[in-house]
């Protein structure tokens, strides 16, 4: 296995917030894999809008024998099997139990309903992959009658 001897993953989650206390411990709030959008009018459109979230991925990780700056890259892939351009960012591991937490900031347009998946790459070797759902709810409203 590629990551035996780490870094190891400790949490990876999305969340609607994220707060950091002054001795860097984290508290996820609303922690999600499932967004429901729903359109509630009389001409809501069939097929979902476009609808952009401001996700918060979290990854929490323990160094293990890991050691040094290394490249994380995030990519989505969206319903269609349709991957888009990473997010990338660097992590600095200091090795054993220490860790590093990394809040990635990702406001997220969903152009579909279905199944999202986050492709999550260390170093170019893949390291793991979250689940995110868009659901899409229409609700025809009736329109009142003119007067």
């Amino acid at each position: 296995m590629a990551f035996e001897t780490g870094p190891y993953i400790q949490v990876a989650a999305f969340c609607d917030q994220v707060l950091e206390d002054k001795t860097n411990v984290l508290s996820l709030i609303r922690v999600i894999d499932t967004l429901t959008h729903t359109e509630s009018r009389p001409d809501a459109p069939e097929e979902m809008p476009p609808v952009t979230h401001p996700l918060k991925l979290v990854i929490m990780l323990k160094s293990g024998a890991a050691r040094g700056r290394h490249e994380l890259r995030i990519v989505p892939e969206l319903p269609s099997g349709e991957t888009l351009p990473p997010f990338t960012t660097s992590v600095h591991l200091a090795g054993e139990e220490r860790g590093a937490n990394i809040i990635a900031n990702m406001p997220f347009t969903f152009k579909m309903e279905g199944l999202y998946w986050f492709h999550v790459y260390l170093n170019d070797a893949f390291f793991t992959k979250l689940p995110f759902r868009m659901l899409y709810r229409r609700l025809m409203t009736a329109q009142a009658p003119p007067k």
